[in-house]
């Protein structure tokens, strides 16, 4: 079940709500996952740093021989980041934390380490092979989920709200 109780007495039949029947729930989570994601390149930037400096004394104890390795776990930096955030116990990264939005399977519960790394995965392969244009399909669905949530099964959506919601009775009407 979901880290906060409320999944079993707010999702109803085991999907995600309609924003007809619970805007809040989607309510600013556009802006607020674009700010959130600013915030995490800058995380990353950082974390990148600090595995630059291990990873050049590496390179330099091994004379070199470790330079394809090293640079492919340079390459993870990312995908490690978000994946392990999204199937932790927020079900966000940092910067999400900050802006109050978490990433939830359609079924309502927190994605498992498989699901967040297919979402983190597609994420930066369809941002990649379309230069970032496949993120304008936040704008032509209601719940604004991207390719990568979609294909994923996962959902963006506000963090506080959905627990006020999911402790008012009429949140249905």
């Amino acid at each position: 079940m979901a880290s906060f109780g409320y999944a079993a007495t707010f999702y109803d039949e085991q999907a995600m709500p309609d924003p007809a029947a619970l805007p809040e729930a989607y309510e600013g989570v556009l802006w607020r996952r674009t700010l959130a994601y600013f915030v995490d390149l800058c995380v990353i930037g950082v974390l990148a740093a600090f595995c630059w400096v291990g990873f050049a004394v590496l390179w330099l104890l091994s004379f070199g021989l470790l330079a394809p390795v090293l640079w492919f776990l340079f390459g993870l930096i990312p995908l490690a980041y978000h994946t392990l955030l999204l199937s932790g116990p927020w079900s966000a990264t940092i910067g999400m934390r900050l802006f109050d939005v978490e990433l939830r399977s359609i079924t309502g519960e927190r994605p498992g380490f498989l699901q967040a790394l297919i979402q983190t995965a597609l994420f930066y392969l369809t941002v990649g092979a379309t230069c970032s244009l496949i993120l304008l399909l936040v704008l032509f669905n209601r719940h604004k989920r991207t390719l990568h949530d979609m294909l994923a099964g996962t959902v963006i959506v506000r963090r506080f709200r959905l627990r006020r919601a999911a402790h008012n009775p009429d949140w249905r009407s």
